[in-house]
């Protein structure tokens, strides 16, 4: 498709969703605009970890509407079950660690292109604001990474502590071995992510479960390779279940 008709596909999906799949889903009429105004604050906050009060904050700073908790609860959970959203885990290599049921998780739409068509954004928008982008690039990876580790028996989660320290993505298989990712845009970047990971890889070398491997996923990469330190340096479009 052009680039045109893909955005109208996207934008047409998201008008049927607010508009017809709500009502379809349990025959309650819902109020379009604050539906619209929900999807947008998930668009606007995409890849991060997003509390409900902060959609309720970011819904009356942005539009100048108010929605209450139980209202913006409802519309999460209908979206949840239309497939539309996708939580991404808290991660603790310790199995009976309080941090992996009570931390929050990140949030995406199912598809970064819903993100996108959501908050109005086209290529060249994007090309100027390379911290949206980022964020976007993030959770295609994430969208991948979710895909081919399913066909693993695999889940992905991610990470992230009391002191700020944060890894973008880990990949949890069903036997207990995981691995830890960054994703970065630009190669001029891996130098920065595979020190973090590094630092990361320390600190969990302590637990019981240490990774079985650190990889900085790229999007501007002609080739997989492996570092001297260790760490793996892979570009988007070479992965594969």
């Amino acid at each position: 498709m052009s680039v045109d008709g893909a955005m109208l596909l996207s934008r047409s999906y998201l008008n049927s969703i607010r508009d017809e799949d709500f009502t379809k889903i349990d025959g309650v009429s819902r109020d379009g605009d604050k539906i619209r105004r929900c999807i947008n604050s998930l668009s606007r906050n995409e890849s991060t970890v997003v509390s409900n009060k902060t959609i309720i904050k970011d819904i009356k700073e942005y539009d100048d509407d108010v929605i209450d908790d139980d209202t913006l609860s409802d519309y999460l959970k209908i979206l949840k079950r239309m497939f539309i959203t996708e939580d991404q885990f808290a991660f603790n290599p310790g199995l009976r660690s309080s941090y992996r049921v009570g931390k929050s998780p990140k949030r995406h739409l199912a598809d970064p292109s819903l993100s996108i068509a959501a908050i109005e954004a086209t290529p060249e928008s994007l090309f100027d604001d390379l911290e949206t982008y980022g964020f976007m690039f993030e959770s295609m990876c994430e969208r991948d990474l979710r895909i081919y580790a399913q066909c693993l028996r695999g889940r992905v989660g991610h990470y992230r502590d009391g002191r700020g320290n944060e890894i973008d993505a880990i990949i949890e298989l069903a036997n207990g071995h995981w691995g830890a990712f960054e994703i970065k845009l630009g190669m001029n970047q891996v130098d920065e992510a595979a020190e973090k990971l590094l630092k990361m890889n320390e600190k969990f070398q302590d637990s019981r479960r240490p990774p079985d491997f650190l990889c900085v996923l790229v999007g501007l990469s002609s080739y997989a390779y492996r570092r001297e330190d260790g760490v793996y340096v892979v570009p988007i479009t070479a992965l594969g279940p």
